[in-house]
């Protein structure tokens, strides 16, 4: 939609609030609203005016003016608000020079998709993200200085079978056995598709929904693929429809990768693919239906892929996943059909389309704007050095005998880990200003301060089991 096209969008839905959207630093969508009637066709050169230091990561108090400039092509309405609400994305600018923010997440993304057809080697890059959730019926937290504690709770855990539900009906997934039961065992059938639905109404085309492995409500919703931008803000979208749809429900739904213990975690397998004048450059007749070009793809993320885990699996809860011998894919190596590898090619069709690279290392909890990003400088170095990504790995990765398995390296075990990696191994990502050096910075500072030393400072309740009467 052009600037006038939204006036008239929001004239014909009977549009009385603006509400004006961003992604903060870590991956949190914040938002204003304004009247309607504060909206015109200058709004989208001038802008609305916020305090930026309240953001994360993002200005110092003595320079916090900030801009937000709403983008007229995501405009869409609200699903939710009882008030008529038009919604759009806006990108941060400096309110004197005007000049794009450069640790705007979605700033970053549109450098990442102008980068890649600078470069020549294709002009759109396709992200498919299979964003994991669990959906609970009750969560219960406290964190201070003298004591901690997490509950869960949901009608489908298997931890419920003996409690007095007045009936209790049974039909509660074991642990891993989520994968793919009917209900009555499946008992979110119906809020899943109320989410898709929701979904498709904002114009968001969805593949497929279904339980997924872990007890508790663990599911899945997949939306097609999309350009880089565009998948990142649909991704937004995604989270606020899931959640919101829960709330109403009486549920709550969390991207948290690893809630429950001993139990799968939730992952986000990103699909990647480069395309150039309507024709994609994965397809071809090497390894699984694959180009050179896409080998050398794989290559890249391969190469790279610690430090992208900074960016990719970018909290301390992501590493309780991502822990060797178990579900997720730490292993750095690429196969067809085996899910055990961190880089999948996936064989369901053979079309020239349908041909991508599958990265499983990622979840949800990541900022998408970001991980896109980052993915793709991965992949553009990749292709531009020629990175062989060596033999493929089609075992089992965890049946290997002990001498085989150290040969395959392995994704960081903690995010003090992939940080340092990201310290040193960030180069790739400056090409063309995509990434720039405050946005490194600023990431290691935050994460860090907030995160990484925040947990390692707080004893752990499991140890107080462990060590209280040493």
């Amino acid at each position: 939609m052009k600037p006038k096209d939204v006036l008239a969008f929001a004239k014909e839905n009977g549009a009385k609030m603006l509400d004006l959207r961003f992604m903060d630093f870590p991956g949190l969508w914040q938002h204003f609203s304004v009247p309607i009637g504060q909206l015109d066709e200058g709004s989208f050169e001038d802008g609305f005016g916020f305090d930026g230091s309240s953001i994360r990561g993002w200005q110092p108090i003595n320079a916090s003016d900030m801009l937000v400039i709403p983008d007229p092509a995501s405009a869409k309405m609200d699903p939710f608000t009882q008030t008529p609400t038009l919604v759009m994305i806006c990108d941060i600018a400096d309110p004197l020079t005007r000049a794009p923010y450069s640790r705007d997440p979605r700033n970053i993304a549109k450098k990442a998709e102008a980068y890649l057809k600078s470069t020549g080697i294709g002009d759109t890059a396709f992200m498919g993200p299979e964003a994991e959730f669990f959906i609970f019926d009750d969560i219960r937290y406290e964190s201070n200085s003298y004591g901690a504690f997490y509950e869960i709770d949901s009608v489908e855990g298997t931890w419920n079978t003996g409690r007095d539900e007045a009936p209790n009906l049974g039909y509660k997934p074991r642990p891993k056995e989520g994968y793919f039961p009917v209900p009555p065992m499946d008992k979110f059938q119906d809020l899943r598709s109320e989410m898709v639905l929701t979904l498709e109404q904002l114009g968001i085309e969805i593949e497929a929904q279904h339980h997924e492995v872990a007890t508790a409500g663990q599911a899945e919703i997949d939306m097609k693929f999309r350009p880089l931008v565009q998948m990142a803000d649909q991704l937004m979208w995604f989270k606020y429809v899931l959640k919101n749809v829960a709330v109403r429900n009486n549920h709550t739904v969390t991207f948290m990768p690893k809630p429950l213990f001993g139990d799968n975690g939730s992952g986000m397998h990103t699909h990647v693919s480069i395309w150039k004048g309507g024709k994609p450059l994965f397809a071809g007749d090497k390894y699984a239906g694959v180009s050179q070009m896409a080998l050398y793809a794989i290559g890249g993320i391969l190469k790279h892929c610690k430090a992208l885990c900074a960016i990719t699996n970018p909290t301390t809860n992501s590493y309780k996943r991502l822990v060797p011998g178990y579900e997720a894919p730490v292993n750095l190596a690429y196969s067809s059909r085996n899910r055990s590898a961190a880089i999948r090619i996936p064989m369901y069709s053979t079309s020239p389309k349908s041909k991508r690279i599958e990265f499983r290392t990622p979840d949800p909890s990541c900022n998408g704007y970001l991980a896109f990003s980052a993915i793709l400088m991965a992949v553009i170095d990749g292709i531009q050095n020629k990175i062989d990504p060596g033999d493929p790995l089609d075992k089992n990765i965890y049946d290997l005998p002990p001498e085989e398995l150290a040969k395959v390296p392995s994704a960081p075990g903690s995010l003090e880990e992939a940080l340092k990696c990201l310290k040193e191994d960030h180069e790739f990502l400056t090409k063309g200003d995509v990434f720039t050096q405050d946005v490194f910075d600023m990431w290691i500072e935050y994460k860090t301060a907030a995160e990484v030393d925040a947990v390692r400072l707080r004893p752990h309740p499991h140890e107080f089991f462990l060590y209280f009467d040493i």
